[in-house]
């Protein structure tokens, strides 16, 4: 069993700053890529940024220059620093994690629960 947990989130005011974080725990052998997405209620869930084991990142256009994705592998965490915020940016983010549990073991995507960032005009 693989457990996502999100925290960090709440309101702020547009230009301010918010950091998320995520913890892994539970039966993992291994973490392979990690990220963060966001989804407004009613819509689709969107990419915001990806993490691999090496560090290599990548994000979407909307959060590139204010977004930073990192990881802690040693931790199993990861991280989004998220600065000079917009009302656009209120969403839920939810952390993601592909895990693998055992040697061997394909690896499956997890999910977090969740927490929420509402950013304020």
């Amino acid at each position: 069993q693989v457990r996502l947990v999100e925290s960090g989130g709440g309101d702020v005011q547009a230009g301010g700053s918010l950091r998320l974080s995520c913890a892994a725990s539970g039966s993992i052998f291994s973490i392979n890529n990690m990220a963060w997405y966001r989804q407004v209620p009613g819509k689709q869930r969107d990419l915001v940024a990806t993490i691999t084991r090496t560090t290599i990142t990548n994000y979407a256009d909307s959060v590139k220059g204010r977004f930073t994705i990192s990881r802690d592998n040693a931790k199993n965490t990861v991280s989004l620093q998220m600065n000079s915020l917009k009302p656009e940016d209120t969403a839920i983010y939810y952390c993601n994690a592909d895990v693998s549990t055992r040697r061997g073991f394909p690896y499956r995507a997890y999910w977090g629960q969740g927490t929420r960032v509402t950013v304020s005009s």
